[in-house]
């Protein structure tokens, strides 16, 4: 496996660099940045079907910063210059530890003061030099893929949130055990905590800019399809425990043309250091599974990559709006419901004898959130559509 971008280049090239990126982080960087696109795609498409329509903003230009900015910009810099100049300082330490770093409190604390400091000044001159005797009200339009990249920001910050949240309460022994370490570690994190979270801050953040819920929800059901399916690539590259259950069955003949490696795998390398010791292997991630299990990143990339050209290709042919975002949570739904049974994965008792896991429970409930949001969109257009008759 490739915990860092590093090691995969050095597989390829055969060289001989580090560099601190870390692989599912940047697949997740990247999952953003195509979700952001697709999501701006449609947002542009519904604007000129007059779908969507600007909204009108109120501005107060000529305003001296207020002691609240000057400090917030201070702050932030701060922080940045902080960390960055600390990773000039100390590159190595932050090579070989991004995670630790990050959350340490290691940096310099002289680069810190002197960037927060430049910055904090910054805020407050440029905001002086536009000062207005007579601060004037004006009102301007923004346009709803305008707000791409708030969106974009909005859904990082809370989906983080409800990711971590939903996962430390699928695993409360560890919260007991290491409250902090679980807390701040970037492992552990819930996909349906992500969308749950996430999505509940995306609709209050839109509908304040006049963004109707469906129509928003159409337009990141492929983005959000597409991005899940770019994000399980980092899973696999990095080898985090997403993987399946033992797999130690023949390929069948009929998947011959397949490599093995999509059979079935046991992630050397792996960023978890799961599984026994690779002999003769020196460095921080020398561990591979005792036997190897199905690749199922790799399969919800292929099957995920499918459901999106499928919502694609059908987007412009639905009239009714929010029934694209109703189909998508049903083949979500489905998908990671079926997935779940060659995971590896915590089971819970439900009824009797049958056990399901957390995303299973919670694939139940999406998938029947799905149809009942697909039915009250098709009972709302039909009755626009009687009141115009």
């Amino acid at each position: 496996m490739y915990p860092k971008i590093s090691d995969l280049i050095n597989d390829i090239f055969g060289t001989h660099i580090q560099l601190p990126i870390q692989s599912y982080g940047m697949m997740m960087a990247i999952a953003f940045v195509v979700g952001g696109l697709i999501l701006n795609s449609e947002l542009k498409r519904k604007e000129r079907e007059k779908i969507l329509k600007p909204h009108s903003k109120k501005i107060i230009e000529g305003l001296p910063a207020t002691p609240f900015e000057i400090a917030l910009s201070g702050f932030i810099a701060f922080i940045l210059g902080f960390k960055i100049i600390g990773i000039i300082l100390d590159y190595k330490f932050f090579v070989d530890n991004p995670q630790e770093y990050i959350l340490s409190w290691k940096g310099s604390w002289l680069g810190g003061l002197l960037v927060g400091g430049f910055s904090a000044y910054y805020t407050w001159h440029s905001k002086e030099k536009k000062k207005l005797s007579k601060p004037k009200t004006k009102f301007v339009e923004i346009h709803p893929h305008e707000l791409t990249l708030n969106i974009l920001f909005v859904a990082a910050v809370f989906g983080l949130i409800g990711a971590k949240l939903f996962d430390m309460m699928e695993h409360l022994d560890e919260l007991f055990r290491d409250p902090l370490g679980t807390l701040f570690s970037f492992s552990g994190l819930s996909f349906y905590g992500g969308l749950i979270l996430g999505a509940i801050a995306v609709i209050l953040y839109t509908k304040k800019h006049g963004i109707a819920f469906e129509h928003i929800a159409d337009a990141t059901a492929p983005a959000l399809i597409l991005a899940y399916a770019v994000g399980r690539i980092g899973c696999q590259l990095a080898g985090d425990g997403c993987w399946g259950i033992p797999n130690p069955n023949p390929k069948p003949q009929w998947l011959s043309f397949l490599p093995n490696w999509l059979w079935s795998f046991n992630y050397p390398h792996n960023v978890i250091n799961e599984g026994i010791p690779i002999p003769g292997c020196e460095g921080q991630h020398c561990f591979v599974l005792p036997q190897p299990v199905f690749p199922t990143p790799l399969y919800e990339t292929i099957i995920c990559t499918l459901f999106f050209l499928i919502l694609w290709g059908i987007r412009k042919k639905l009239s009714i709006p929010g029934l694209l975002f109703g189909i998508y949570l049903m083949l979500n739904a489905l998908e990671r419901f079926f997935i779940e049974e060659i995971r590896v994965n915590r089971n819970y008792k439900i009824i009797g004898s049958i056990e399901l896991s957390q995303a299973q429970i919670i694939a139940i409930a999406i998938f029947i959130t799905g149809v009942v949001l697909s039915f009250i969109f098709y009972r709302k257009h039909k009755k626009l559509q009687t009141q115009r008759i």
